[in-house]
């Protein structure tokens, strides 16, 4: 199908070369405002190109979040593929932040949306939800495979209620977010230098020792700036696994727009930041 190398592989070596950086692309209605924009489609195509100006050409991964680009229907859609386009013209790896997830023919049909190469919408990576049961995620893992692209499953969130879900013991006495974990290890299982199916894993949970974090796969990371977590913290919550962890960082960026400089030297900041910590874990 596609002539693409892993996703995992990529991922490795934008990171080695730019840094782990992910800068969010969240046209929030408050931060459209803050802009000076208003908040339709003219306002959310000016937002989103200036952060894909500003910042594709240097940065390891963006992540459009597909839900403030859907609320304006279809001309919204439209925006979010034409800042996919760019963003991976200008080199930068896209993880369409979407979290989808459904069994069967549905879940393909999500899968074909943003995995395929032909979709408008096609992005290198895609964040999904295990909780219908994560063997309902296998035509994603397929067609990732196929396409060489990837999965960030969400794991361990943030979210003060993902706890209810994520910490809940199985009968095996595994936790349901361990469970998902050990999911991943075994489909990047012998891929090197990195695999392509990573977890999704909150910055601000404090201690994760407990769980198995090294799973062959990238960590993506929320949480660091605006949610209260630091570039210093990854190492103490992330152990050996952090030199696999893609930190994201949205409003830490962008609120510093729409100078484009402003916002490119945020990002270069942040990067930095986190190239030191994790060099000195």
């Amino acid at each position: 199908m596609s002539g693409l190398e892993p996703f995992g592989a990529r991922l490795r070596r934008a990171m080695d070369e730019r840094g782990p950086l992910c800068v969010g692309i969240d046209p929030h209605p408050s931060l459209l405002t803050e802009w000076g924009l208003n908040d339709d489609v003219t306002g959310l195509e000016r937002f989103s190109r200036t952060v894909v100006e500003a910042v594709a050409g240097r940065v390891a991964v963006l992540k459009p979040q597909s839900a403030f680009f859907e609320r304006f229907g279809s001309r919204g859609v439209a925006v979010l593929e034409r800042t996919v386009r760019e963003a991976r013209a200008a080199g930068a790896l896209v993880v369409m932040d979407a979290k989808r997830g459904d069994i069967g023919s549905t879940m393909a049909a999500y899968a074909e949306s943003f995995l395929h190469e032909d979709a408008p919408l096609f992005s290198d990576a895609l964040t999904v939800s295990p909780y219908l049961g994560y063997g309902s995620l296998s035509p994603a893992v397929a067609l990732a495979r196929e396409s060489g692209t990837g999965l960030f499953v969400l794991a361990l969130t943030s979210n003060p209620e993902g706890g209810e879900v994520q910490h809940a013991v199985r009968p095996d006495g595994r936790t349901v977010g361990a469970t998902v974990l050990g999911h991943l290890a075994l489909e990047n299982a012998g891929e090197e230098p990195l695999g392509s199916f990573g977890a999704v894993v909150g910055a601000t949970l404090g201690d994760l020792s407990s769980y198995d974090l090294d799973m062959g796969g990238p960590i993506l990371a929320p949480g660091i700036g605006a949610q209260g977590a630091t570039a210093a913290d990854l190492p103490a919550v992330f152990g050996r696994a952090v030199r696999h962890v893609v930190p994201n960082v949205s409003r830490g960026v962008l609120r510093h727009g729409p100078d484009v400089v402003a916002l490119r030297d945020a990002a270069d900041r942040f990067t930095e930041e986190i190239r030191t910590a994790v060099t000195s874990a």
